[in-house]
Protein backbone atom coordinates (compact mmCIF):
# COMPACT_ATOMS: atom_id res chain seq x y z
CA UNK A 1 0.00 0.00 0.00
CA UNK A 2 1.25 3.44 -0.81
CA UNK A 3 0.32 6.79 0.62
CA UNK A 4 0.70 10.33 -0.61
CA UNK A 5 2.38 12.93 1.59
CA UNK A 6 0.72 16.34 1.38
CA UNK A 7 2.71 19.41 2.43
CA UNK A 8 1.00 22.64 3.38
CA UNK A 9 2.87 25.49 1.66
CA UNK A 10 0.57 28.31 2.73
CA UNK A 11 3.19 29.92 4.97
CA UNK A 12 6.20 29.42 2.68
CA UNK A 13 7.38 32.53 0.79
CA UNK A 14 7.15 32.27 -2.96
CA UNK A 15 10.34 31.98 -4.95
CA UNK A 16 11.59 35.09 -6.76
CA UNK A 17 9.94 35.61 -10.12
CA UNK A 18 10.04 38.27 -12.80
CA UNK A 19 6.58 39.32 -11.64
CA UNK A 20 7.90 39.79 -8.10
CA UNK A 21 10.69 42.01 -9.35
CA UNK A 22 8.29 44.03 -11.51
CA UNK A 23 6.06 45.12 -8.65
CA UNK A 24 5.92 48.91 -8.29
CA UNK A 25 8.44 50.32 -5.86
CA UNK A 26 9.69 46.82 -4.97
CA UNK A 27 13.30 47.76 -5.65
CA UNK A 28 13.09 50.91 -3.54
CA UNK A 29 11.32 49.18 -0.66
CA UNK A 30 13.66 46.21 -0.48
CA UNK A 31 16.73 48.39 -0.98
CA UNK A 32 15.75 50.53 1.99
CA UNK A 33 15.21 47.42 4.11
CA UNK A 34 18.66 46.11 3.17
CA UNK A 35 20.15 49.56 3.80
CA UNK A 36 18.74 49.20 7.32
CA UNK A 37 20.65 45.91 7.56
CA UNK A 38 23.89 47.74 6.77
CA UNK A 39 23.11 50.38 9.40
CA UNK A 40 22.32 47.65 11.94
CA UNK A 41 25.73 46.09 11.26
CA UNK A 42 27.36 49.43 12.09
CA UNK A 43 25.32 49.69 15.28
CA UNK A 44 26.47 46.25 16.40
CA UNK A 45 30.09 46.86 15.34
CA UNK A 46 30.76 50.60 15.84
CA UNK A 47 34.47 50.04 15.20
CA UNK A 48 33.52 50.14 11.51
CA UNK A 49 33.33 53.93 11.93
CA UNK A 50 36.91 54.31 13.17
CA UNK A 51 38.21 55.42 9.79
CA UNK A 52 35.52 58.07 9.27
CA UNK A 53 35.92 59.44 12.80
CA UNK A 54 39.70 59.50 13.17
CA UNK A 55 40.72 60.25 9.59
CA UNK A 56 39.04 63.70 9.43
CA UNK A 57 40.73 64.75 12.66
CA UNK A 58 44.14 63.44 11.59
CA UNK A 59 43.96 65.15 8.20
CA UNK A 60 42.86 68.44 9.77
CA UNK A 61 45.65 68.47 12.34
CA UNK A 62 48.22 67.38 9.76
CA UNK A 63 47.46 69.95 7.10
CA UNK A 64 46.46 72.90 9.27
CA UNK A 65 49.16 72.76 11.92
CA UNK A 66 51.96 71.14 9.93
CA UNK A 67 51.55 72.84 6.55
CA UNK A 68 49.17 75.74 7.20
CA UNK A 69 51.76 78.26 8.31
CA UNK A 70 54.12 77.43 5.46
CA UNK A 71 51.44 77.47 2.75
CA UNK A 72 49.40 80.53 3.69
CA UNK A 73 51.31 82.16 6.54
CA UNK A 74 48.33 81.82 8.88
CA UNK A 75 47.04 78.60 10.36
CA UNK A 76 43.61 80.10 11.02
CA UNK A 77 43.38 81.48 7.49
CA UNK A 78 44.42 78.16 6.04
CA UNK A 79 41.84 76.38 8.22
CA UNK A 80 39.11 78.46 6.59
CA UNK A 81 40.51 77.58 3.18
CA UNK A 82 41.18 73.88 3.62
CA UNK A 83 38.42 72.54 5.87
CA UNK A 84 35.66 72.50 3.19
CA UNK A 85 38.13 70.69 0.92
CA UNK A 86 39.00 68.20 3.65
CA UNK A 87 35.29 67.45 3.96
CA UNK A 88 35.34 66.47 0.29
CA UNK A 89 38.51 64.40 0.63
CA UNK A 90 37.51 62.41 3.71
CA UNK A 91 34.05 61.56 2.39
CA UNK A 92 35.43 60.47 -0.99
CA UNK A 93 38.00 58.23 0.68
CA UNK A 94 35.19 56.77 2.80
CA UNK A 95 33.32 55.82 -0.40
CA UNK A 96 36.00 53.23 -1.20
CA UNK A 97 35.04 50.92 1.64
CA UNK A 98 31.84 49.70 -0.01
CA UNK A 99 33.82 48.01 -2.79
CA UNK A 100 35.94 46.16 -0.23
CA UNK A 101 32.91 45.16 1.86
CA UNK A 102 30.90 43.87 -1.09
CA UNK A 103 33.86 41.90 -2.42
CA UNK A 104 34.26 40.30 1.01
CA UNK A 105 30.53 39.50 1.30
CA UNK A 106 30.51 37.84 -2.11
CA UNK A 107 33.46 35.65 -1.15
CA UNK A 108 31.65 34.63 2.05
CA UNK A 109 28.51 33.69 0.14
CA UNK A 110 26.28 36.40 1.65
CA UNK A 111 24.84 37.36 -1.73
CA UNK A 112 24.07 33.71 -2.53
CA UNK A 113 21.57 33.86 0.35
CA UNK A 114 20.05 37.06 -1.01
CA UNK A 115 19.41 35.32 -4.34
CA UNK A 116 17.07 32.86 -2.58
CA UNK A 117 14.85 35.68 -1.32
CA UNK A 118 11.81 37.04 -3.22
CA UNK A 119 13.42 40.44 -3.79
CA UNK A 120 14.70 42.29 -6.88
CA UNK A 121 18.14 41.06 -7.85
CA UNK A 122 19.75 44.50 -7.50
CA UNK A 123 18.20 45.36 -4.12
CA UNK A 124 21.17 44.14 -1.98
CA UNK A 125 23.55 46.23 -4.07
CA UNK A 126 21.46 49.42 -3.94
CA UNK A 127 20.82 48.86 -0.23
CA UNK A 128 24.54 48.59 0.47
CA UNK A 129 25.19 51.90 -1.32
CA UNK A 130 22.40 53.66 0.57
CA UNK A 131 23.62 52.22 3.87
CA UNK A 132 26.95 53.98 3.42
CA UNK A 133 25.20 57.32 3.92
CA UNK A 134 25.68 56.82 7.67
CA UNK A 135 29.44 56.62 7.21
CA UNK A 136 29.50 59.75 5.06
CA UNK A 137 27.37 61.73 7.50
CA UNK A 138 29.54 60.62 10.41
CA UNK A 139 32.66 61.84 8.62
CA UNK A 140 31.09 65.23 7.85
CA UNK A 141 29.77 65.75 11.39
CA UNK A 142 33.09 64.81 13.01
CA UNK A 143 35.07 67.07 10.69
CA UNK A 144 32.82 70.10 11.16
CA UNK A 145 32.65 69.62 14.93
CA UNK A 146 36.43 69.35 15.24
CA UNK A 147 36.96 72.24 12.84
CA UNK A 148 34.60 74.43 14.83
CA UNK A 149 36.43 73.50 18.05
CA UNK A 150 39.77 74.71 16.64
CA UNK A 151 38.45 77.92 15.12
CA UNK A 152 36.68 77.25 11.81
CA UNK A 153 33.64 79.45 11.20
CA UNK A 154 31.04 79.36 8.43
CA UNK A 155 31.33 82.55 6.40
CA UNK A 156 27.97 82.32 4.64
CA UNK A 157 24.91 80.93 6.42
CA UNK A 158 23.75 77.55 7.80
CA UNK A 159 21.52 76.89 4.78
CA UNK A 160 24.39 77.18 2.29
CA UNK A 161 26.64 75.12 4.54
CA UNK A 162 23.97 72.41 4.58
CA UNK A 163 23.80 72.55 0.79
CA UNK A 164 27.57 72.03 0.67
CA UNK A 165 27.26 68.92 2.84
CA UNK A 166 24.42 67.53 0.70
CA UNK A 167 26.38 68.20 -2.48
CA UNK A 168 29.41 66.33 -1.14
CA UNK A 169 27.16 63.51 0.04
CA UNK A 170 25.53 63.18 -3.39
CA UNK A 171 28.89 63.12 -5.16
CA UNK A 172 30.21 60.48 -2.74
CA UNK A 173 27.19 58.28 -3.45
CA UNK A 174 27.86 58.55 -7.17
CA UNK A 175 31.51 57.65 -6.62
CA UNK A 176 30.41 54.67 -4.54
CA UNK A 177 29.21 53.06 -7.77
CA UNK A 178 32.76 53.26 -9.09
CA UNK A 179 33.97 51.48 -5.95
CA UNK A 180 31.22 48.88 -6.37
CA UNK A 181 32.28 48.24 -9.96
CA UNK A 182 35.89 47.75 -8.88
CA UNK A 183 34.72 45.41 -6.12
CA UNK A 184 32.80 43.32 -8.64
CA UNK A 185 35.64 43.11 -11.17
CA UNK A 186 38.61 42.15 -8.97
CA UNK A 187 38.98 38.97 -6.95
CA UNK A 188 40.50 40.06 -3.64
CA UNK A 189 39.38 42.76 -1.14
CA UNK A 190 42.96 44.02 -0.83
CA UNK A 191 43.11 44.60 -4.57
CA UNK A 192 39.91 46.66 -4.40
CA UNK A 193 41.50 48.97 -1.86
CA UNK A 194 44.72 49.26 -3.83
CA UNK A 195 42.97 50.12 -7.09
CA UNK A 196 40.69 52.54 -5.26
CA UNK A 197 43.57 54.47 -3.74
CA UNK A 198 45.33 54.65 -7.11
CA UNK A 199 42.19 56.27 -8.47
CA UNK A 200 41.52 58.54 -5.50
CA UNK A 201 44.95 60.09 -4.98
CA UNK A 202 45.18 61.92 -8.34
CA UNK A 203 41.57 63.02 -7.96
CA UNK A 204 41.90 64.49 -4.47
CA UNK A 205 45.51 65.67 -4.41
CA UNK A 206 45.53 66.75 -8.07
CA UNK A 207 42.91 69.41 -7.37
CA UNK A 208 42.50 72.72 -5.57
CA UNK A 209 42.07 70.90 -2.26
CA UNK A 210 45.22 72.21 -0.57
CA UNK A 211 46.50 75.08 -2.71
CA UNK A 212 44.99 77.62 -5.15
CA UNK A 213 45.02 76.50 -8.77
CA UNK A 214 47.05 79.51 -9.98
CA UNK A 215 50.03 78.46 -7.84
CA UNK A 216 50.46 75.23 -9.80
CA UNK A 217 52.56 74.74 -12.96
CA UNK A 218 50.70 75.05 -16.25
CA UNK A 219 50.69 71.36 -17.16
CA UNK A 220 49.18 70.49 -13.78
CA UNK A 221 46.62 73.29 -13.98
CA UNK A 222 45.26 71.70 -17.17
CA UNK A 223 44.41 68.52 -15.21
CA UNK A 224 43.18 70.34 -12.11
CA UNK A 225 40.72 72.46 -14.10
CA UNK A 226 38.98 69.40 -15.59
CA UNK A 227 39.14 67.35 -12.39
CA UNK A 228 35.60 66.88 -11.00
CA UNK A 229 36.94 67.03 -7.45
CA UNK A 230 38.20 70.57 -8.12
CA UNK A 231 34.68 71.69 -8.99
CA UNK A 232 33.31 69.98 -5.88
CA UNK A 233 35.95 71.56 -3.66
CA UNK A 234 35.31 75.02 -5.10
CA UNK A 235 31.56 74.57 -4.71
CA UNK A 236 31.91 73.48 -1.08
CA UNK A 237 34.34 76.29 -0.32
CA UNK A 238 32.07 78.88 -1.90
CA UNK A 239 28.99 77.61 -0.07
CA UNK A 240 30.72 77.48 3.32
CA UNK A 241 33.13 80.44 3.41
CA UNK A 242 32.02 82.57 0.47
CA UNK A 243 32.88 82.97 -3.19
CA UNK A 244 31.55 82.10 -6.62
CA UNK A 245 29.25 79.09 -6.50
CA UNK A 246 27.12 79.09 -9.67
CA UNK A 247 29.57 77.39 -12.03
CA UNK A 248 31.24 75.03 -9.50
CA UNK A 249 27.87 73.84 -8.16
CA UNK A 250 26.54 73.30 -11.70
CA UNK A 251 29.64 71.34 -12.70
CA UNK A 252 29.51 69.25 -9.53
CA UNK A 253 25.87 68.34 -10.12
CA UNK A 254 26.58 67.42 -13.74
CA UNK A 255 29.52 65.24 -12.72
CA UNK A 256 27.41 63.59 -10.01
CA UNK A 257 24.65 62.74 -12.47
CA UNK A 258 27.10 61.66 -15.17
CA UNK A 259 29.09 59.33 -12.90
CA UNK A 260 25.90 57.75 -11.57
CA UNK A 261 24.36 57.28 -15.02
CA UNK A 262 27.53 55.64 -16.36
CA UNK A 263 28.80 53.58 -13.45
CA UNK A 264 25.61 52.47 -11.66
CA UNK A 265 24.42 50.33 -14.62
CA UNK A 266 27.95 49.00 -15.15
CA UNK A 267 28.21 48.08 -11.46
CA UNK A 268 24.81 46.36 -11.47
CA UNK A 269 25.71 44.45 -14.61
CA UNK A 270 29.03 43.31 -13.13
CA UNK A 271 27.22 42.34 -9.93
CA UNK A 272 24.70 40.19 -11.82
CA UNK A 273 27.51 38.43 -13.65
CA UNK A 274 29.48 37.83 -10.47
CA UNK A 275 26.55 36.55 -8.43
Amino acid sequence: MTSTLTVDTAGVPAAPTSETEARPFALIRHSLILAGRSILKIKRSPEQLIDVTLQPIIFTVLFVYLFGGAISGSQHGYLQFVLPALMVQTVLFASLSIGVNLNTDIQKGVFDRFRSLPIPRSAPLVGAVLGDIVRFLTSIVVLLAFGYAIGFRIGTDPFRALLACLLVLAFALSLSWVAVLIGMLVKEPGTVQGVGFLLMFPLTFGSSTFVPVDTLPGWLQAWVKVNPVTHLVEASRGLMVGGDIAWPVTQSLLWTIGITVVFAPLAVRAYRRRT
